[in-house]
């Protein structure tokens, strides 16, 4: 019989399970509730906020493990590079919190822009 993981381990199955159902979910929702669920994901508090404090702590964890010689540095620095990622992604999403709240209907003011928006072809941008 195989041991059972702890209910840690099982938690975070659980949660990457419940992603992929949300995941799976959203290109069919309706576009208000699609914007409320990605303003559930990308608030303070949010889901990103949450899996960033996480890896924040797994860094802290890879830090004291790598310094005993436990985990290779290359560990934490990879670990640590995530958590900055992230943050550094969540801080750019904040800039489009308030389209996002006004097609969800949360009651935040649309954004202000000089005209109605119009369907656009796709735009890259990287911040470097």
């Amino acid at each position: 019989m195989a041991e059972q993981s702890p209910f840690p381990v099982r938690l975070a199955a659980d949660i990457a399970r419940q992603l992929g159902a949300l995941a799976n979910y959203l290109p069919d929702a309706p576009p208000h509730e699609a914007a409320r669920i990605l303003v559930a994901v990308l608030s303070e508090d949010g889901v990103l906020d949450r899996f960033t404090g996480l890896l924040v702590t797994g860094s802290r964890f890879a830090q004291h493990h790598s310094e005993r010689g436990v985990l290779p540095p290359e560990v934490w620095l990879a670990v640590g590079r995530a958590a900055n990622e992230l943050h550094d992604i969540h801080v750019d999403l904040d800039e489009h919190a308030e389209a996002l709240d006004a097609l969800a209907g949360t009651g935040a003011k649309p954004p202000k822009t000089a005209s109605k928006p119009v369907p656009t072809a796709m735009v890259v941008r990287r911040h470097r």
